[in-house]
């Protein structure tokens, strides 16, 4: 028979919470409860603080909240899934230890990612400001228990628009300008091409037009177009600058053929002195590439600069004619390649440095940076990507960013980047296919240094590459001796320290092996 009322002794409050499993509430463990009053959450919480060490305690469980126990799973809760990942993979057990000493019945514990405060306004202020942080809690302003505070909030970057006679173009990022581009010698020339179309736009010799600049997605096509636009703003107010991508351009168009009126869309090109469009390959219908035809024709004929960024080279887009091909090439059309390991590390620098102007006190140690270079080979956008996560990560967990938080954080970067696994074999085709010389040859025993180089690069190859051992890799290579494995790796290495040609060789093997 149930009690007509329950008293508010600790008797009957225990005896609830062990039947019926109640919601352990983010109020508990208040810092002066003790005894039996004391919520067993924050029991757990003082013993994982006395196993586990303060250090470890404070970055990984500070902010975690206790839930709901059903009599089998207790439920509990961080802010951010990194937090969530890592108790999982590194803290579990010992968590399910101490909850089994205060839940009795426990079988597991869930970690779940708890649910966002309602949204709220950005704040403007500079970081650091006294009151620019906010208590994060799903349902009220109360602090949580564990005294987690969520992270200082940057205002998003302003993003403006070019417009000409009223014609408005596509947004324009100001993070994108020369200065914050990384030049190396995948994108020199583009960066030079790029520099002098936006420092002559009104002059009457101009070197590059049509400018046409090309590459796989994430190189920097696009950041170099903005920076144009914003270059020329900056250096030559009065000149009309109009930034298209082909989607906005056929948007445009489209809409002008709807109103019956497509004499004033050319109309607004006629006052323009740089036209740059973006995403050509993305350039659908036979209507609007006759008009983007007509009116590329009409601005080089008019001694206008022309800027067109494409994933292709004008040679391979198919719905171009060869009068419209042909008249993109009779510019300037340079490609701009993947990163080298010397480029990449530049890139990270560069969008380190711009985070630590927003917040002083995040940093990512030389040694990471260079982690990150090595394993992050694609392009420019997966290097910013991390950077934008490991500064997310610092905000909440305010504690130094270490080579297993950083593994953590871009691991699924890290595996998009590696489709399939390499094989000795694989690196033996590429090799005699790059260096004109037979499988066979590498196999053999001659030792000419035409077959010995391609042989120590092989096997330098193998090494970094594989998981395979020096004897495995010297059996795979023509029966050979681990020792010589080990001299041709340790030669390679030595090469490469003042050798960037030999760098630039090595990456572009690694780039086709992983193609």
């Amino acid at each position: 028979m149930r009690p007509a009322a329950r008293s508010a002794g600790s008797g009957s409050s225990d005896a609830q919470a062990r039947s019926d499993g109640p919601a352990l509430t983010r109020s508990e463990g208040p810092a002066g409860a003790s005894g039996a009053q004391e919520p067993r959450g924050h029991k757990v919480r003082k013993m994982l603080r006395a196993q586990l060490g303060e250090d470890v305690y404070t970055s990984w469980f500070h902010s975690m909240e206790f839930e709901h126990f059903d009599g089998k799973t207790v439920r509990v809760t961080v802010p951010v899934k990194f937090l969530k990942n890592w108790i999982q993979s590194h803290y579990s057990e010992a968590l399910l230890r101490c909850c089994a000493v205060e839940f009795e019945g426990v079988e597991r514990v869930e970690v779940a990612l708890r649910q966002p405060s309602p949204v709220r306004t950005v704040s403007q202020e500079a970081p650091g400001a006294s009151d620019s942080r906010t208590p994060s809690t799903p349902t009220d302003s109360t602090p949580p228990a564990s005294g987690w505070q969520a992270p200082h909030l940057v205002a998003p970057a302003i993003v403006t628009r070019t417009s000409v006679g009223g014609f408005e173009g596509s947004p324009l990022d100001p993070r994108y300008t020369f200065e914050s581009f990384a030049v190396g010698p995948s994108n020199r020339m583009a960066h030079a091409g790029a520099t002098q179309v936006a420092e002559t736009v009104l002059s009457d010799n101009r070197g590059f037009n049509p400018l046409f600049i090309h590459s796989a997605v994430g190189l920097g096509k696009t950041h170099l177009l903005h920076a144009i636009a914003w270059s020329v703003r900056r250096r030559a107010p009065q000149a009309q600058v109009l930034y298209l991508t082909a989607e906005r351009f056929r948007y445009q168009f489209v809409e002008a053929l709807k109103s019956q009126d497509p004499l004033s869309f050319k109309e607004k090109f006629r006052s323009i002195h740089m036209l740059l469009i973006d995403d050509l390959e993305f350039l659908h219908g036979q209507q609007t590439e006759q008009e983007f035809e007509h009116i590329i024709n009409s601005l080089l004929d008019g001694g206008r600069q022309v800027v067109v960024a494409s994933a292709r080279p004008p040679s391979q887009i198919e719905r171009l004619n060869e009068r419209m091909r042909s008249r993109l090439q009779r510019g300037l059309v340079t490609e701009i390649g993947p990163p080298d390991a010397e480029l990449r590390l530049r890139i990270l620098e560069k969008r380190l440095e711009e985070k630590r102007q927003l917040d002083p006190s995040f940093d990512i140690p030389r040694d990471i940076l260079e982690m990150l270079a090595d394993r992050l080979q694609e392009s420019g956008r997966e290097l910013e990507g991390a950077i934008t996560r490991l500064h997310a990560t610092w905000q909440y967990m305010r504690t130094p960013i270490t080579v297993d938080i950083a593994e953590t954080v871009i691991r699924d970067l890290v595996h998009g980047m590696e489709p399939r696994r390499i094989k000795i074999e694989d690196i033996l085709k590429v090799v005699s296919r790059h260096y004109g010389v037979s499988k066979g040859d590498i196999l053999s025993q001659r030792r000419h240094r035409s077959v010995v180089w391609p042989r120590q690069i092989g096997m330098y190859l193998a090494k970094q590459l594989t998981a395979r051992s020096l004897p495995e890799i010297g059996r795979r290579f023509g029966n050979r001796d681990h020792t010589t494995v080990l001299h041709a790796i340790r030669k390679i290495e030595n090469e490469l320290g003042g050798n960037p040609r030999l760098r630039d060789e090595i990456e572009e093997l690694k780039r086709m092996l992983n193609s």
